[in-house]
């Protein structure tokens, strides 16, 4: 077996040592985690929704040698702890299709230490066969100028329930017109239709249903509306928001890539709203023709 290939099957140290800088870019000490394994949802596919897996991480770090007596101060190093805080903490953040996207978030938290120069990063799936699948990254400080971007502020935007009495009326051209009256971003929330969805024995089955009743509904409303323009990720709701397009929630996939989502049960649909008006930090939620839900941003009542 060549080297290029055994290293490439290799703990991420032995990576790390042989793309070790030259004479000019002086020596470095590498903290290492090893074999770190975990449970979490996590895939692209369907069958790997609602069910845990094992993956494993691998994980070294470049730092700076300490100059000076080290005086056997804690202080003075990168904890392992910082390592593991940083696989707890993305992982906490929001459910993840990619093992890609993991460790690069992974990657970018740990660069965020001032002790660190560069990091490997090596996330396993160990339950889909007889096998591992998995990726291997490496990240360093400064080393992708290109991805740096102009810091700008979340949008808060105003966020609007409509009952399904007031989707039926007459009011909601006067109601799109109203609550887009001002320079506040605008995205509209429905709940499910009156007629009863389908029913099964299946928990994500069901949830998956009555997400997609709910979402039934928000074409209804974009067909009331050209202006209102049905939106489900959040990648599309950021960018509608700077550019001033009139939003209507469809909260499959939101709801179902959270750690801790909302229930779907049509009869909590404004629970829903709520949750997703705490998600977006929105700057206000507007409930029209129902009861003001518990909620943690300011609620107006038409």
């Amino acid at each position: 077996m060549s080297s290029d290939t055994r290293l490439a099957f290799a703990h991420p140290s032995e990576r790390a040592e042989a793309t070790a800088p030259d004479g000019s870019g002086g020596l470095r000490d590498r903290i290492s985690l090893r074999d770190y394994i975990t449970e979490v949802e996590i895939g692209a596919f369907q069958q790997e929704r609602g069910h845990l897996q094992r993956i494993k991480f691998n994980v070294v770090v470049e730092v700076e040698p300490l100059t000076g007596p080290i005086d056997d101060d804690v202080d003075r190093i990168l904890s392992y702890d910082r390592v593991t805080e940083a696989i707890d903490a993305e992982l906490g953040a929001e459910r993840l299709n990619l093992l890609e996207t993991l460790a690069a978030r992974v990657a970018e938290r740990i660069l965020l230490e001032p002790q660190a120069l560069r990091v490997f990063v090596r996330i396993e799936k160990i339950d889909r066969g007889p096998y591992s699948l998995g990726v291997e990254i490496v990240r360093e400080q400064g080393g992708n100028p290109e991805a740096a971007v102009e810091t700008v502020e979340d949008p808060h935007p105003r966020v609007v329930y409509l009952s399904n009495a007031v989707l039926a009326s007459d009011r909601v051209t006067g109601l799109v017109d109203e609550m887009s009256a001002d320079d506040a971003p605008v995205i509209f929330c429905v709940g499910a239709p009156d007629a009863a969805a389908p029913q099964t024995q299946v928990a994500m089955a069901q949830r998956r249903i009555d997400l997609l009743a709910i979402e039934q509904n928000a074409w209804v409303l974009a067909g009331r509306d050209k202006r209102c323009v049905v939106v489900g990720t959040s990648t599309e709701l950021d960018w509608a928001m700077k550019n001033g397009q009139i939003c209507v929630w469809a909260p499959s996939k939101i709801v179902l890539d959270a750690v801790d989502g909302p229930s779907a049960d049509p009869r909590d649909a404004l629970a829903l709203v709520a949750w997703f008006a705490d998600h977006m930090q929105a700057a206000e939620l507007v409930v029209v023709g129902a009861d003001a839900p518990a909620c943690t941003v300011p609620v107006r009542v038409l």
